[in-house]
């Protein structure tokens, strides 16, 4: 092997200046540079072995590690080193060397192959200065915008401080006022109480009476009906003219039936009738009004028999009077309701209608009414009081939890913060609110799936808020809850710019924001990504 293809010597210009020229191996980076020191023996970096310097780069793998064939595709482990003068170094396998592929921009891996390689480091380390140069720009601007982002950040936090410590201020009073209108309806609620169980109490007495008159009514009626041959007796016979009242349906109504119904006796006049068989009979009795018209066995009773309802001074209103007694007098119809002209008279209303009214109970007088409203108004005030308590409360809750959140080592993450933001593919319409959570809609219909809500910062341990967690979404088929990676790169803006699906049911977005942009300073020089050796 020529010596060329052993050492070269590297004389590189750069900008205006020229570099210092250094001889060394082929294939060999500057920094392993004085490991090979030509004239002497080289030992194997992996120090396995020492051998005399002609046999670097000989063609022949001496070293188990193949650190003696940097320049050659003799050993299968090896590396070769591009210089790539003018953009950026780079190493690849050794068994590219010479493959009739050019690999290094500056040709090197291909000194032997005949390929008709030519060098593009110089246009490559252009392309790549003005990559890094609107890098730069993006950066500076991105982070020109995230310094305006911690201010403002800054700013929100003492707002919150101070509006939490105003709200504890006034709530403290509020809870106060709270006690006091408690107390304040306590003390309405109970005359009221008292007044409403007295006023409950007259209405089931006056009902209880209203009952029993219009039972006696009933049986009045009965009694009149059955006596046929009126001689003031109801008898056995005449009871057997009404079948419904028969014990045993079925059967023939015998003369022992009645006269067990009317107490044992052939006959009983209107006392014993009232005391004794009106209580066996009135639940099957039909009057030969009802059977004829095929109405239901209760009827209301006469109205002259129903006494009347006491006025609001002994806590009731007056009972209506049937239409009959409105033309004899007069005076009384103050006490109608405006539509009671309208209605028919007791007697031919249905049972339903008569039943519902006369179970109605009647208005409060006027002092249980202002009792009533009085109490009414201490609720409302209360009420309203601790309505506003409540909304303190919640109000004071969504800021502290507004700021236990970690937004950043200076909050600058705190602008996205009951935000959205949404990314529409062909398909779905994803959307990323952070701190909250993710989730996919169908583009043309369907229900929105959560694909997760969020977790935790899961970035690398030297900066740990470049990467979202969000997890617990909705499960998949047969699988695992659905959960979504966000991963934030520098920008002038904040947008969602893709999203994918790398393993099943787990979700991968890229996100822009500058509240992940570095000064330019801490990022290097725009030549950072060029050539560093000579």
């Amino acid at each position: 092997m020529s010596r060329a293809c052993l050492l070269f010597a590297l004389s590189i210009c750069v900008g205006t200046g020229c570099a210092v020229e250094v001889t060394r191996p082929r294939g060999v980076p500057l920094t392993k540079r004085q490991f090979y020191e030509e004239n002497k023996p080289f030992t194997c970096l992996d120090g396995s072995r020492t051998i005399p310097f002609d046999r670097v780069n000989d063609d022949y793998c001496d070293c188990k590690d193949g650190s003696d064939e940097p320049g050659t595709a003799a050993c299968p482990n090896g590396m070769f080193h591009c210089t790539n003068a003018g953009f950026k170094p780079s190493f690849i396998p050794s068994s590219r060397i010479n493959d009739g592929v050019c690999d290094c921009c500056d040709t090197t891996d291909e000194y032997n192959s005949g390929a008709a390689c030519q060098n593009t480091c110089r246009e490559l380390g252009r392309q790549e200065r003005e990559l890094l140069q609107k890098q730069a720009e993006i950066a500076q601007e991105g982070f020109r915008l995230k310094q305006q982002l911690i201010q403002e950040a800054k700013r929100q936090q003492e707002d919150k401080q101070g509006k939490i410590t105003e709200l504890q201020t006034n709530r403290k009073s509020m809870e106060e006022k709270v006690e006091s209108l408690r107390t304040v309806k306590e003390v309405a609620e109970q005359p009221e109480k008292e007044a409403k169980e007295r006023h409950h109490k007259a209405w089931e007495e006056q009902k209880a009476i209203l009952s029993a008159e219009k039972d006696k009514a009933k049986m009045a009626e009965a009694f009149l009906e059955l006596d046929d041959d009126a001689d003031g007796y109801v008898s056995v016979a005449e009871l057997q003219s009404h079948p419904e009242l028969n014990p045993d349906s079925d059967e023939a109504f015998t003369e022992a039936e009645a006269q067990g119904l009317l107490g044992g006796v052939d006959k009983v006049d209107t006392s014993s009738f009232e005391s004794v068989a009106w209580g066996n009979i009135k639940a099957k009795y039909v009057s030969e009004a009802q059977a004829d018209s095929g109405a239901a066995p209760t009827q209301p009773p006469a109205e002259e028999s129903r006494p009347p309802v006491p006025a609001h001074d002994g806590e009731y209103p007056e009972e209506e009077p049937d239409d009959d007694d409105n033309d004899d007098d007069d005076e009384d119809e103050e006490d109608y309701n405006e539509d009671d002209d309208d209605k028919p008279p007791p007697s031919v209303r249905t049972p339903e209608k008569n039943e519902q009214d006369e179970e109605a109970m009647p208005p409060y007088d006027y002092e249980t009414q202002n009792l009533i409203d009085a109490a009414q108004k201490t609720r409302d005030d209360f009420d309203e009081a601790e309505r506003a308590l409540r909304e303190v409360d919640d109000q004071i809750k969504a800021i502290e939890k507004e700021l236990s959140f970690d937004f950043g080592p200076s909050g600058e993450f705190t602008y996205l913060y009951n935000q959205c933001y949404e990314l529409s593919t062909s398909e779905y319409i994803y959307k990323l609110c952070p701190f909250n959570r993710v989730s996919q809609k169908p583009k043309y219909g369907g229900s929105e799936t959560n694909l997760g809500s969020w977790g935790t910062w899961a970035g690398p341990e030297d900066n740990k808020h470049l990467v979202m967690k969000y997890e617990h979404g909705t499960g998949c088929w047969q699988g695992p809850n659905r959960s979504t990676t966000v991963k934030m790169t520098c920008g002038k803006e904040t947008v969602v710019v893709s999203t994918s699906e790398p393993s099943r049911c787990e979700y991968l977005m890229e996100f822009i924001t500058p509240a992940v942009c570095q000064s330019p300073e801490s990022l290097g020089s725009l030549d950072s990504g060029a050539h560093t050796e000579l």
